[in-house]
This record gives structure tokens, C-alpha cells and sequence, in this order.
């Protein structure tokens, strides 16, 4: 399948009234950046909203380009695909590098914690304009599947169908990943308590980065892929004091990349927005019960920053509070970052959820 060049289009609001935030605070206006594929039919009942991971944007066809195959599910052929670039990131929707109006100059540092239900509330605006009321699916990953079951648990009569890829409540371990990230950050020179301007902190983010891809790969992919090879450079590690070994050029090439794309406080603030997902403390012990749609969660066998095991317990929760929710485990090498790096392995979960035998409704 050709995939249909995206609409890109930006929706503003929130300009007299303000955008109230879930813990305090408001942001006044709102613009959220956002991708179109496909047409929605005259019903407007035809759409499927995808939620992209941390570093990700709007343009889904970009990083999920396998997903439009016809037989895998986000058939534009057959669906309006939808996506929104998230409150807090830098490609185009209102973050750190917008101009706070109160003040004149981008918020930086003083951008307002922003939850995943806030970035729900972003989205179903954007859905309110383009006058969608009901989505067939809502799908995700990491802090994507966030969004996806939040939705769920938000607007519970809009959403038929949702899958939620490697999530949960992050546990202990990603908490602490997480504030490593934001600690090397915040040791970096060029830092300045984030008012860094033009000149970021990129020797923070670089290192941030690393860590972060070091949750997001394995162990077993890691010994596969790099062993204890020297870098592929040339460098010999056993007789050069800084020559490095293959798995390390590999981290600092990412290091590398990413700083080039990604803003540093933008970087900060989505961490902490996953920090924060926790439906039961914004419902209570009774919060999967709100959900109506059928939901599938997907785990990733070799994942440890969203082990599998958690994501198959919040299956059983979800199924102990009356939720059609069925759980299935990709099998894969790759860590959690499997649903990115083996894309055909999820089409065949979504395009299963969406055959024809199994129309969503």
C-alpha cells in the first residue's frame, strides 16, 4: 500500500478561558500539532487515534510505516489514522520551547508538569474540532500505551477498541532510570537551571539518552549484536586508555543522533509526565472499571523498563474488574523498544484485533 501523504495541520484553543492542568496550574493557549491519514467516511465513525512513545511526533507514518500495510491493520483504505504530537514535546505542540504569554519568552524550565490524562484532554480537543465523536481504536506504546488506556478510562464511551503496548504504572526501577536521566541533565555546565537558551546542555541529553537505551534494549541483544567486540571504528580497548568497545560506539552514536532532534527540557518534562500515570490514584482502587472498550495489552518478553510480567498482572486487574481484555506477549530480543524494531510482530496482533471476523465496533 502507497501511504497517503499526511494533512498536517496545528489546533489551537484554550486562548480566553486557559487550559486548567490536572496537578495545578494552566496553560494559556494550547497548539497541538497533528497527522491525517486517510479520510474520515460521512459517518466520521472510521477514525483510529495512535499515541507515539516519548521522543516520538505526529508523523506515524514515519516511525510505524509497516502498520499501513492492508493487511496490518491501519488499512487507510478503510480508517482515518490520527495522531497528535504530545503536550511537552518540541515538534510542534505546546512545550518548554513555547512562549509563555505572561512573560514574553519560552517557558524553559517553568513549563508546568503535565500529566497523561492533561495530554488526553489535548487530544480529544483536537478530536472535538474535527468533529469525532467515537474513535474504533486507540493504540500506543510505552507512554503511548499510557494515552491509550487512559483514554479508556477517561472517555470510556468514545473508545471501542484499545491496545496498549509495553505499559503500565512505572514501577521502581523506570522511576529510578528516570531520575538518573534527569540528574545527569541537571550536572551539566551548560545546564543553567534549564535557561540554557540556544546552547543546551547536549553532553547531558547525550548521556541521558544512553542510559535510556540501555532500558530499552536487553541483555540478549546486546550479547548478539555487540559481544565484546571493539568498536567498529578500529579502536582497540586493550591497548588504547579510551578506545572503545562495539556496544559503546553504539551508545554514543545515539547520544549523537539525539541531541540533534530532541529539546533537553522537552526531555524532562515527558519523563516526568510518565512518572505520574497512575489510575488508581486519580480513580481510586474501582478505575479500570470505567472502561467499556475491548482492550488488549501487550507485552514484550525480553522487556525490563515494562517487564512483561507486569503488564500480564495489569491484565488480570483489568479482567478482575469486568474488562474485556485479552493479554499477548510479543516474543522478541529486542527490549522494550521490540514494537518499534519489530513492527510485523505487532501487525499480526492488530491486524488479528481488526480482521473482518473481528470487526471493531
Amino acid at each position: 500500500m502507497i501511504i497517503t501523504p499526511a494533512i498536517r495541520a496545528k489546533y489551537s484553543f484554550a486562548e480566553q478561558e486557559g487550559f486548567a492542568l490536572e496537578c495545578g496550574g494552566e496553560l494559556r493557549p494550547v497548539t497541538i500539532q497533528y497527522a491525517v491519514y486517510g479520510e474520515l467516511n460521512s459517518a466520521r465513525d472510521n477514525a483510529i487515534l495512535v499515541c507515539h512513545a516519548l521522543s516520538g511526533s505526529a508523523e506515524v507514518a514515519d516511525w510505524w510505516p509497516e502498520l499501513f500495510n492492508a493487511d496490518s491493520g491501519l488499512n487507510i483504505d478503510r480508517y482515518c489514522v490520527l495522531c497528535t504530537n504530545i503536550l511537552g514535546s518540541c515538534y510542534g505542540s505546546t512545550g518548554p520551547r513555547s512562549v509563555n504569554p505572561t512573560t514574553g519568552k519560552i517557558y524553559g524550565p517553568d513549563f508546568p508538569l503535565v500529566t497523561v490524562g492533561d495530554i488526553i484532554q489535548t487530544q480529544r480537543a483536537v478530536l472535538d474540532h474535527l468533529g469525532i465523536d467515537r474513535l474504533q481504536l486507540v493504540i500506543g506504546g510505552s507512554i503511548g500505551g499510557m494515552q491509550a488506556l487512559q483514554w479508556a478510562m477517561d472517555f470510556p464511551t468514545r473508545v471501542a477498541n484499545c491496545i496498549s503496548i509495553a505499559a503500565a504504572p512505572l514501577g521502581p526501577m523506570g522511576l529510578a532510570l528516570n531520575h538518573l536521566q534527569r540528574q545527569v541533565i541537571r550536572l551539566d555546565a551548560k545546564w543553567k537551571n534549564g535557561d540554557y537558551g540556544d546552547d543546551p546542555p547536549v553532553a547531558g541529553l547525550a548521556l541521558a539518552r544512553k542510559i535510556a537505551m540501555c532500558s530499552y534494549k536487553s541483555a540478549e541483544l546486546f550479547s548478539t549484536r555487540f559481544g565484546r567486540n571493539p568498536n567498529r571504528n578500529g579502536e582497540n580497548p586493550w591497548a588504547e586508555p579510551n578506545a572503545r568497545f562495539d556496544v559503546s560506539g553504539y551508545l554514543d552514536h545515539q547520544g549523537e543522533k539525539f541531541v540533534q532532534r530532541f529539546d533537553t527540557n522537552s526531555y524532562l518534562s515527558i519523563t516526568r509526565t510518565m512518572d505520574t500515570f497512575d489510575p488508581i490514584r486519580k480513580y481510586g482502587i474501582r478505575a479500570y472499571e470505567r472502561i467499556q472498550a475491548r482492550v488488549t495489552l501487550v507485552g514484550i518478553s525480553s522487556d525490563w523498563l515494562f517487564p512483561a510480567s507486569e503488564v500480564r498482572s495489569l491484565a488480570g486487574e483489568l479482567r478482575s474488574c469486568g474488562v474485556d481484555c485479552n493479554y499477548c506477549e510479543i516474543e522478541s530480543s529486542h527490549g522494550h523498544d521490540a514494537f518499534l524494531a519489530e513492527p510485523d510482530k505487532l501487525a499480526s496482533i492488530l491486524a488479528s484485533r481488526m480482521s473482518p471476523g473481528n470487526t471493531l465496533g
